[in-house]
C-alpha cells in the first residue's frame, strides 16, 4: 500500500517542469515531509495538449457518492481490481493522473519501524493515480480528489511490504497521461512493479503522526 509519502523538493523548479514535461502555469508545491490521506497532493493531469500540475485531495470521492465521506478506503486502488471496482473502473479511460513525490514511507512488516524509500536516479518521481470530481447534492461544494494505484512489491520492496505504489518511468508516464489512449487494457499495461533502482533508510517513528510534518521526517535514523 501507500499510506504516507513526502514531496520535500526545494531545488530548481525548472527541473520538475522538464522532468514531467509540464506547461509552467505558475503552480508551486510547498515542501511537505509527511503527506497523509485527506490532504492535498501535487498531481499532474493532461488535457490532451498540455500537462499541468495542481492540487488534488488524496482519497478519492466517487462522483456518485451522496456525501464526501466514504464508508470505505479510497486513498489506494489495487491495480489488479481497477477494471471491476465501482469507484475506479469508469475513471481509467479518461481520468488518469500522476501524483508527484520524492519519497514514500513504509513500515517494516516485522519490526514495524518506518523507512523512507527513494528512486536512486531521480530526485522526484511520479506515481500512477486516478482522479474524479465530486459535487455536493446542493451544489455548494466541489472537491477534486485522487487515489494512488498500488501493485505487488518488486524484489527490493518485498522485505518491507507486499505492496507498493505504481512508480512510473517516463515512457510509462507518457502512456498513462496520454488522453488519446482510451483503451483500458493499453493504459493499464503500465501498472507494473517498478524495475528501476530504489534505496531505503530508517526514519523517525514520528512519521506515524499525521499532524507531524517537519524536516526531521525525512532524516535518516542511525
Amino acid at each position: 500500500m501507500c499510506g504516507r509519502f513526502s514531496m520535500a523538493y526545494e531545488g530548481d523548479w525548472s527541473a520538475i517542469i522538464e522532468y514531467f514535461r509540464l506547461t509552467d502555469n505558475g503552480f508551486r508545491y510547498p515542501p511537505r515531509y509527511n503527506i497523509a490521506p485527506t490532504q492535498n497532493v501535487m498531481a499532474i493531469i493532461s488535457d490532451g495538449n498540455e500537462r499541468r500540475a495542481g492540487m488534488l485531495r488524496w482519497g478519492l470521492i466517487p462522483r456518485w457518492s451522496e456525501t464526501e465521506k466514504t464508508s470505505f478506503s479510497t486513498f489506494n486502488a489495487r491495480a489488479e481490481r481497477l477494471a471491476t471496482a465501482p469507484s475506479f473502473r469508469h475513471l481509467i479511460a479518461r481520468r488518469r493522473c500522476v501524483v508527484v513525490a520524492d519519497g514514500i514511507y513504509e513500515w517494516h512488516r516485522n519490526t514495524r519501524k518506518p523507512y523512507r524509500i527513494r528512486v536512486s536516479k531521480h530526485e522526484v518521481f511520479g506515481m500512477a493515480g486516478l482522479w474524479d470530481t465530486w459535487r455536493a447534492p446542493d451544489g455548494k461544494k466541489t472537491i477534486h480528489s485522487c487515489t494512488i494505484i498500488t501493485t505487488e512489491a518488486n524484489m527490493f520492496m518485498r522485505h518491507l511490504h507486499d505492496r507498493m505504489p505504481v512508480i512510473l518511468p517516463r515512457d510509462a508516464m507518457d502512456i498513462w497521461l496520454d488522453r488519446g489512449i482510451t483503451d483500458k487494457e493499453v493504459a493499464m499495461s503500465v501498472l507494473q512493479p517498478y524495475d528501476g533502482e530504489l534505496y531505503a533508510y530508517r526514519v523517525t517513528e514520528a512519521v506515524g503522526n499525521v499532524m507531524y510534518d517537519e524536516p526531521e521526517c525525512i532524516e535518516e535514523v542511525k
